[in-house]
């Protein structure tokens, strides 16, 4: 089906919201919940199609799950491994972390590949090496990830800084007796709270936040209560649609060091903003902002983040003056730049990574297209500063990452309407 948002632009955004929990966090806490064999309680967790295409595939697993006011329960005793077929896999690539809890606890696991965005080449190898560094065989196909082995403490070298790989390194590692060390970690947010989940179920992690890990597993791990996150992702869209529409907003249960990057760059952009540490709430006042122009570059955590690289560039449409952006990680994520020339904005797009946008131009509402979650966002955003009306299609993209988005937007004044378009018409 396709979904689709009509957006009336021009509105000033006021009020209050609060941050919904983090997908990005919830998947791989979800998947750590095979690894042992009792119940696992997570709070706060997002209401989103990703969710949801987990709790099915830990169900089809052989999971118990629950799923009522922002709490999951599942409880793993019968879970077995087996063939995870293309149609639960398909589109959510985050399944791809059920590879190291599954083959650390059964000894195989085996899926068709993964699917989700496309942002590019997001190959699979980090994964099948890491886990072949600790003594996984390889059977894969061209159609299946199959791999077996008993797994063994040791040395993982990652040959990038894979999240999702460094995800599953450290779940198998969870579940093995003696001490692996990961190198050329990942450290973002939701990797940090995979870390501290894993200390709760008996394993001793070292290295929270670093590029380097030392795991001390255990042979059985116990079943926790945990609270998903925020999600900083979610706090970097309604920033930007408060500077863009010139209002402010006061956004709850936000992460100051998940942010770092991000809020040095608001500042550097000319965004006003505040943070209460005592209530975690972010103040961000769009009224008395003054955006001018100015170069982002994504890197890995702690640096810009890669995902909030397409809302930032519909803020430097409305910033005076000529802005670079170096897009590093992935070279697909350009694609909505394409959509907001058509509402107007002035790019120049250098390559595949790199662009240039001169500022501010007035945006006019167009019909566009969400190419993944958060360009989708972004067109949504980029909606909201548009004079007229603005058609986002393909808003399906956007509901996997972002919990009640349109909804949060009306309650700060957004005029935002979800169409659900019947096929024909």
């Amino acid at each position: 089906m396709d979904i689709r948002y009509r957006i009336q632009g021009g509105n000033i955004l006021r009020g209050d919201v609060t941050i919904s929990g983090s997908k990005n966090a919830a998947l791989p806490m979800l998947a750590a919940s095979i690894l042992c064999a009792g119940e696992t309680v997570l709070h706060n967790v997002p209401d989103l199609r990703d969710i949801r295409t987990m709790l099915t595939i830990l169900e089809f697993l052989g999971a118990e799950t629950s799923f009522h006011d922002g709490t999951v329960r599942i409880r793993a005793h019968n879970v077995q491994s087996k063939p995870i077929p293309s149609n639960l896999v398909s589109k959510l690539r985050g399944s791809i972390v059920l590879l190291g809890p599954l083959l650390a606890r059964f000894g195989v696991v085996e899926m068709a590949y993964p699917g989700g965005c496309v942002l590019g080449k997001r190959p699979v190898s980090a994964h099948i090496l890491a886990l072949e560094q600790m003594g996984a065989q390889n059977m894969s196909t061209d159609a299946v990830l199959h791999l077996q082995g008993k797994l063994k403490p040791g040395r993982v070298i990652l040959p990038e800084f894979s999240v999702t790989a460094t995800e599953n390194a450290l779940m198998a590692a969870a579940l093995l007796p003696g001490e692996t060390r990961i190198d050329i970690a990942a450290a973002e947010p939701h990797v940090q709270e995979l870390h501290m989940m894993l200390e709760d179920m008996g394993a001793s992690v070292e290295g929270l936040g670093s590029h380097t890990l030392t795991i001390r597993g255990t042979e059985t791990l116990k079943c926790v209560t945990r609270r998903v996150p925020s999600d900083y992702l979610e706090v970097g869209a309604f920033t930007i649609a408060a500077l863009v529409t010139k209002g402010k907003v006061r956004m709850h249960d936000v992460e100051y060091e998940h942010l770092l990057s991000f809020l040095d760059a608001i500042t550097r952009l000319g965004g006003v903003w505040t943070y209460d540490e005592n209530e975690k709430i972010l103040f961000v006042d769009g009224e008395i902002s003054s955006l001018h122009s100015m170069n982002v570059q994504t890197n890995i955590f702690p640096g810009f983040p890669t995902d909030l690289q397409a809302p930032m560039g519909v803020a430097l449409t409305q910033s005076q003056g000529v802005s670079r952006i170096f897009e590093c990680l992935f070279e697909g994520r350009m694609a909505y730049l394409y959509e907001l020339e058509k509402m107007g904005a002035h790019i120049e797009i250098l390559n595949s990574h790199q662009a240039l946008i001169i500022g501010a131009t007035p945006l006019h509402g167009r019909t566009v297209a969400s190419n993944d979650i958060r360009a989708g966002a972004a067109m949504v955003l980029a909606g909201l500063c548009a004079e007229g009306e603005t058609i986002v299609t393909d808003v399906q993209y956007i509901e996997r990452g972002y919990d009640q988005f349109d909804e949060k937007l009306r309650k700060l004044g957004a005029k935002i309407e979800r169409i659900e378009m019947v096929p024909g018409s």
